[in-house]
């Protein structure tokens, strides 16, 4: 299996998200496995990024996620 950094996860998942969420859930998956192997509690992404960075956005990609089992925070 390879391995990938958090980084390198959610440059995955930011691809996956400009490609109409092409295979977001496999991206979820191995972010969550970098994320445990890190010893880190959640993701954190850059809202301007994001397709819609609005709140509504920004809710509904926690939501998802985190019925996933990643918790993600966008910080300031």
């Amino acid at each position: 299996m390879n391995t990938q950094t958090v980084e390198q996860a959610i440059e995955a998942i930011y691809t996956a998200l400009q490609n109409d969420n092409e295979e977001i859930d496999a991206r979820i998956k191995d972010l969550k496995a970098a994320l445990t192997e890190t010893g880190l509690k959640e993701a954190n992404f850059d809202a301007s990024r994001l397709v819609q960075s609005n709140r509504e956005g920004r809710k509904r990609m926690q939501s998802y996620f985190k019925k996933r089992g990643v918790l993600v925070a966008f910080p300031k």
